[in-house]
Parts: structure tokens; C-alpha cells; sequence
């Protein structure tokens, strides 16, 4: 991968992506009067710890041996309000969850999944939603929240041979 583009799946500091992640939420929620209780921000940190998409029962799992409690509501309810924040997306061809990376609250990202590796990138291309908005329009739709999911294999995994 010489002169490749960087790879958002690899190529980060992913402790500085993970603490501005959280210092955003902290922010957010106090900005907009909502509380950010100790169950949704260790979903959120359970949710950064990898760019890897989690399934609800997965976070449940840790939050339960964690002490938060063993009932599907308790993850499900914070991986909600995540979502509700802008915090997390939920990534339907996974039944899954990822921890938003972007800075912006309300955006529309494309998700390039993995499907080798299994990890989740988010990438918010300016391109892609002129694209969907004009395809829209042209159809006299107006659109109030999209989501892409590219399945394929990133680079490291296509390199593998998988």
C-alpha cells in the first residue's frame, strides 16, 4: 500500500479518536439537558473500543459482567439513546451498533463494512449526499435521514486473499 489513501480502518490514533468521541458526548448531552447516566456512557466506551459494529446482546454482556444489570432493556435502552443522541448509528445488515466518529450531531454517513475483518468505518462524503439528494428531488422526495452500508473487504483483508 505505498501511495494508497488512508485507511479508515487502520490508519488512525484510535485513543484520541475514542476520547474526542466521549469528550463530545459529555458536551452534547450537557448542552441539550439530557443525562449521559454511567450505563450509556460504558455502552458508549464499550462501543469504541473497536471500529468493529456490536449487537445489542454483545453489549449487554459486558455491561452485565460490569455490574449494570442483566435485562436486554438495560443495553437496548442505552444503545437507544446513544442513537437518539447522534452519539452511535445503528448498522441494520449487521443488527448492530457502532459508536459515531463524526463530529456533527445529525449527518448522514455511509458505513463501508467489512467482511472479512468485521469492522465498521464511517465515512460522511459531501459527494455521496449531493448525489442522494439530487436522486431524490428528482423524484419530488424529500429526504429526512438516510443511511449507506457498503459490504465488501478492506484493504488489509483483500491483501489476505479473503
Amino acid at each position: 500500500m505505498q501511495d494508497d489513501p488512508a485507511d479508515p480502518f487502520h490508519d488512525h490514533d484510535h485513543a484520541h479518536c475514542a476520547a474526542a468521541v466521549l469528550a463530545r458526548a459529555e458536551s452534547q448531552t450537557k448542552a441539550e439537558g439530557v443525562r449521559l447516566t454511567p450505563v450509556r456512557r460504558r455502552a458508549l466506551e464499550i462501543l469504541l473500543e473497536s471500529h468493529r459494529a456490536m449487537g445489542a446482546y454483545e453489549v449487554l454482556e459486558r455491561l452485565s459482567a460490569e455490574g449494570f444489570g442483566k435485562q436486554p432493556p438495560v443495553a437496548y435502552r442505552a444503545l437507544d439513546f446513544l442513537v437518539e443522541q447522534g452519539l452511535a448509528h445503528r448498522v441494520q445488515r449487521l443488527n448492530a451498533y457502532a459508536a459515531c466518529l463524526s463530529a456533527e450531531r445529525d449527518h448522514s454517513p455511509a458505513f463501508l463494512i467489512c467482511r472479512g475483518c468485521e469492522q465498521v468505518a464511517e465515512a460522511d462524503s459531501a459527494e455521496l449526499r449531493a448525489a442522494l439528494s439530487g436522486l431524490a428531488a428528482s423524484a419530488g422526495f424529500g429526504i429526512e435521514r438516510s443511511t449507506v452500508e457498503l459490504l465488501g473487504l478492506c484493504a488489509r483483508c483483500r491483501e489476505a486473499g479473503l
